[in-house]
């Protein structure tokens, strides 16, 4: 059975070269620009959350950073490892601060993105 990941990107471009990448190792991806989604994600059961940090706010009440320690924060979900995506200088420590697992920096090379993922998924 394939592995679940979940893309959560408000930049259209990105999450589905993401997507596209990531499919076609084999894995079973669900994407979406907006953060609501993990409303769900006890349903989706994915085995790992990349993170867009920047999502716009009409698309997120929160960003990155904030998801990913409330997502951490919680039993039900804090086994999940959790990649933050941004392009922004500090990413290692908002990743630190959102108790994410890893970061991934924009913009980023295919090789990276699939390195990543296979260091996180079990």
């Amino acid at each position: 059975m394939a592995k679940k990941i979940l893309i959560i990107e408000d930049d259209k471009d990105i999450r589905e070269s993401i997507v596209y990448v990531l499919q076609e190792d084999g894995y079973d991806v669900t994407a979406s620009e907006d953060s609501k989604i993990l409303r769900s994600v006890n349903e989706l059961a994915p085995d790992m959350i990349l993170l867009d940090n920047w999502l716009t706010e009409w698309k997120s009440d929160a960003n990155g950073e904030q998801l990913s320690r409330e997502l951490k924060s919680n039993p039900a979900t804090s086994h999940i490892p959790v990649i933050i995506i941004s392009a922004v200088s500090n990413i290692k420590e908002i990743a630190v601060a959102g108790l994410a697992d890893d970061y991934l920096r924009k913009p980023f090379d295919v090789a990276d993105l699939t390195a990543i993922v296979k260091k996180h998924i079990k």
